[in-house]
């Protein structure tokens, strides 16, 4: 592998600066996925320049403003599952992030990479599409479902540096992952859920985390049965070396089963 030179700007203007204007550059936050495929070598094409953004201060809290809660690109799991405000309006992000490795990856792992990185089974995913989420950038925000184009894929265009994400409050969410182990275990299916409005969001059953369309309009309905139909429908689920196809889709309907109940019952 050829050198790669380390860049840790001052500021984020600095940094919106130097990653237009740098060329190979790879922004760097935790590491935590980005620092394995380093060193496995899987990044294509091999970055000639990565920009720490871990220490500015611009890409880090958690604040209020009104009906809106925003969190830094930057912000741990750590201190996201520790915020006062976050459990307070967005207990399902904190029950997410619990789940996310151990926790030496807890305190470097971002929610901002864990959108960068735009992997299907990235634990927090659901979780902000169930959300109606807004991803902010240095250039604009982008809504949530329009964010994710392929796999491993996003609409950030070139050069484009995430900011922060925005929550709407006053939304209840239900989540739930099974993996192999309680902890420290990539997904075999992870979902959120809101039952008002209705939003059904799932990760690691397609090439993207997505929202199960046909599912949520039966919700709508407030026909429960229909949504658990028709949620087999709306995923994408492949045979891998965690889970078959078919498990994952009868899991699938388990869990919206469970959610669905559990909010009949509160």
């Amino acid at each position: 592998m050829h050198e790669v030179k380390y860049i840790r700007p001052k500021s984020l203007a600095d940094a919106v600066q130097i990653y237009r204007t740098t060329p190979g550059c790879r922004p760097l936050a935790g590491g935590t996925d980005l620092m394995v495929m380093l060193h496995a070598r899987t990044l294509r094409p091999e970055p000639r320049a990565v920009l720490d953004l871990w220490s500015l201060a611009e890409l880090k809290g958690v604040l209020r403003a009104g009906d809106i809660l925003e969190i830094g690109a930057a912000e741990s799991y750590t201190r996201i599952i520790a915020s006062r405000d976050v459990q307070r309006h967005l207990p399902a992000l904190a029950a997410a992030s619990r789940t996310i490795g151990a926790a030496q990856i807890q305190n470097r792992g971002t929610l901002g990479g864990n959108l960068a990185n735009a992997s299907p089974a990235g634990d927090t995913l659901p979780v902000l599409l169930a959300y109606d989420a807004v991803v902010v950038t240095d250039r604009r925000s982008i809504p949530i479902d329009k964010f994710f184009t392929g796999y491993r894929r996003t609409a950030l265009q070139s050069h484009e540096l995430i900011t922060a994400v925005r929550f709407p409050l006053g939304r209840r969410v239900a989540f739930r992952k099974v993996g192999t182990r309680a902890a420290q275990a990539i997904s075999k299916i992870v979902m959120a859920v809101s039952r008002n409005p209705a939003r059904i969001a799932i990760g690691s059953v397609a090439e993207v985390p997505l929202r199960a369309r046909r599912a949520e309009v039966a919700l709508e309905r407030n026909d429960a049965d229909g949504a658990i139909t028709a949620v087999a429908e709306d995923i994408r689920p492949i045979d891998d070396v965690r889970s078959t196809a078919a498990y994952r889709r009868a899991v699938t309907q388990n869990v919206l089963r469970e959610l669905l109940d559990a909010f009949a019952r509160s």
